[in-house]
């Protein structure tokens, strides 16, 4: 007598465990955010093989033409290195790093814009200029939204 295989309550789950790389950051991110995680991820990677890019780069140093066969095994190291380094778990690990340090980026973005806003006023009050509407209620800064889209960076 053959029995089927029990069907999951959930379906959706079944699914999941089927996806060839499910994501263990759900949320999706902007372009930009993903170019910021994978800058992360490259300089994760360069860090682990900083000793052998640092023999490539002595290699090459007042060298034109010959750096293709006189720093050949130093760029084959290297090449390995950050090869055997850029796994997925290295790009997931960056990930994961990237949303553990969000709070902090977006208080250097806060500091950033608070510096900013006082370079202006500084500005405005030594050429004579009128203040801006947000420099009137100097109290302690920070309100309810802060100075918008602008922060560059």
């Amino acid at each position: 007598m053959a029995t089927n295989p029990p069907t999951p309550a959930n379906p959706a789950a079944d699914r999941a465990d089927l996806l060839p790389m499910p994501s263990r950051n759900p949320l999706p991110l902007s372009a930009a955010q993903e170019q910021q995680v994978r800058e992360h991820y490259y300089k994760r990677v360069r860090g682990y093989c900083a000793e052998e890019i640092k023999r490539f780069a002595e290699c090459v140093t007042d060298r034109t033409i010959s750096i293709s066969w006189a720093c050949r095994q130093q760029k084959l190291a290297m090449n390995r290195c950050m090869i055997a380094r850029a796994t997925l778990a290295e790009q997931d690990a960056a990930r994961e790093e990237w949303w553990a340090l969000r709070g902090q980026r977006v208080m250097e973005k806060e500091a950033l814009a608070r510096r900013n806003r006082e370079k202006e006023r500084l500005r405005r009050e030594w050429w004579d200029l009128p203040p801006l509407p947000a420099d009137e209620g100097e109290g302690g800064g920070g309100g309810g939204g802060g100075g918008g889209g602008g922060g560059g960076g």
